[in-house]
């Protein structure tokens, strides 16, 4: 079954990346702006990112959607087509707890126009409607404001800080969790 839940709303399209989207993701990652802080990794080398490489990544990304592992959608301006970010499920667990877990990333170039916050909203909205995770988390370092803003600004709550979480930079590091809960 193909993966193609979308979702449109704010002037953001939110759904799964497709074979033909080549140029306009490559843009997006190519325009970024140097690393505004900590946790913007800036500018990527894209050497690699051929238009054979991205068919193999739309199909893997396929492929972990079939398996029910993880979920990836590419976030666009809905007026251009231009390539905004990405947003990514994981399943962390089925079965009597239907629990994952999103991360989000929003090309630096587009920070503070809102497209973060439009996303993630509708993105949490397919997770808890054509996913059926009944709990979805967000895993945060304690030291990315932008990333906590945005978090509160779509209504995610603050449950706790799990200690030595994740492994990062040669070390373990606490992350904050945020949790959305489908509404029953």
């Amino acid at each position: 079954m193909l993966f193609d839940f979308q979702s449109c709303a704010d002037g953001v399209l939110v759904r799964p990346l497709r074979k033909g989207d080549y140029s306009k993701w490559f843009s997006g990652f190519s325009r970024r702006k140097l690393s505004q802080h900590t946790h913007d990794s800036g500018l990527l080398d894209m050497t690699v990112c051929t238009d054979s490489w991205f068919s193999d990544l739309v199909d893997k990304h396929q492929r972990l959607a079939a398996e029910d592992k993880a979920y990836v959608f590419a976030v666009f301006k809905e007026a251009d087509g231009s390539h905004l970010g990405m947003i990514d499920f994981s399943t962390l667990a089925r079965d009597d707890f239907q629990w994952g877990r999103i991360g989000y990333t929003i090309h630096n170039q587009y920070w503070g126009n809102g497209y973060g916050k439009a996303a993630v909203r509708m993105a949490l909205d397919i997770g808890a409607s054509k996913l059926h995770y009944q709990r979805i988390e967000a895993h945060i370092n304690l030291d990315n404001p932008q990333s906590i803003a945005l978090a509160k600004s779509v209504g995610m709550r603050f449950e706790c800080i799990r200690k030595g979480f994740i492994f990062e930079n040669g070390q373990w590091t606490d992350h904050l969790v945020f949790v959305h809960t489908a509404q029953k």
